[in-house]
């Protein structure tokens, strides 16, 4: 395949970039746009020239190899398996569903089609992140923040799996092992679900983890800090910033102030458009077959562990 064919379904604010970055793509064509909103539809379809629909299967009508699907949640399960029933490779924007038995059964979908179904953990792309993934070896204590205001967008599910669910991804692939404890804490403020959370993880390798997740905040952070035997190291995801503080090998002397004997360590970071990188190796995954950074699997993984929150939150207000 050396021309792949993409639509985006779904251009709000998110959607939009998808298809921006689409048609700067070298050997790639973004055939169509579809969203049921017409000013939505109309937009993109005039600021990139390509036609706008109103349902998928026109876009399918007029062929594609691959979408985008940035719908809100509830709409995913029912689009994506439109599209994987078509024979379509699909990038659905995280959460992967609004319930483990919608994905699991997306899952299933895209492999008794052969297609791939790749799942929109953006930070999985973020140069810090990738930088963090290669650094971290056997983390003891894992402390994120995920803060911003009201984004008027993605209420339909709780904060939870609305933006923890991005930290919960990495905390998995950080540590795989099986989670043995849950304790969790979530209210709603403005929305019908939870719009603070707060969780703590424990997994069976020993590691900790504390999550604080909000939409409800004056000012924006997304920061995740990692405690391992000898050192520490923060990670700001907006600045893609990574710093290692790291005890000095040897004694410290009598008499001397111990903080002298840390040393920072920045990491090589390369910084780029997550959302771009992002694309770039899904349309790299269409074209030479292979499994995506975060597969269908690791979004059912994350969604999994996102609705056991949520269940813990519910069951103790």
């Amino acid at each position: 395949m050396t021309m792949v064919r993409v639509g985006v379904v779904g251009v709000g604010h998110l959607g939009f970039h998808h298809a921006r970055n689409y048609s700067a793509m070298a050997e790639v064509q973004l055939a169509g746009v579809v969203d049921t909103d017409e000013k939505n539809r109309v937009k993109a379809s005039d600021a990139f020239t390509v036609p706008g629909f109103s349902e998928v299967k026109t876009l399918l009508e007029v062929g594609v190899d691959a979408v985008s699907v940035v719908t809100p949640t509830v709409a995913h399960h029912d689009v994506v398996l439109e599209l994987l029933q078509a024979g379509v490779h699909v990038l659905v924007e995280k959460p992967i569903a609004t319930s483990l038995r919608e994905a699991e059964t997306m899952a299933t979908v895209a492999q008794a089609h052969d297609c791939i179904l790749q799942v929109g953990h953006i930070e999985r792309f973020n140069g810090a992140v990738m930088a963090l993934l290669g650094a971290i070896k056997r983390p003891r204590f894992i402390e994120c923040h995920r803060l911003s205001p009201f984004p008027m967008r993605g209420t339909d599910v709780s904060v939870v799996l609305d933006l923890m669910i991005h930290d919960l991804d990495i905390v998995i692939a950080l540590d795989p092992s099986e989670v043995v404890s849950i304790d969790a804490v979530g209210v709603p403020v403005f929305a019908a679900q939870e719009d603070i959370a707060n969780v703590r993880l424990r997994f069976a390798s020993g590691c900790v983890a504390n999550l604080t997740s909000s939409r409800v905040s004056l000012e924006r952070m997304r920061k995740i800090r990692i405690f391992e035997d000898n050192a520490y190291v923060s990670t700001d995801y907006s600045a893609q910033e990574v710093l290692v503080y790291r005890k000095k090998p040897g004694p410290i002397p009598a008499g001397v102030n111990p903080m002298e004997f840390i040393e920072i360590e920045p990491l090589p970071v390369v910084k780029d458009e997550p959302l771009k990188l992002e694309l770039e190796s899904f349309i790299a995954c269409v074209r030479e077959g292979k499994r995506p950074v975060v597969a269908a699997e690791d979004g059912v993984k994350a969604l999994r562990l996102a609705e056991a929150i949520v269940a813990n939150i519910r069951e103790h207000t």
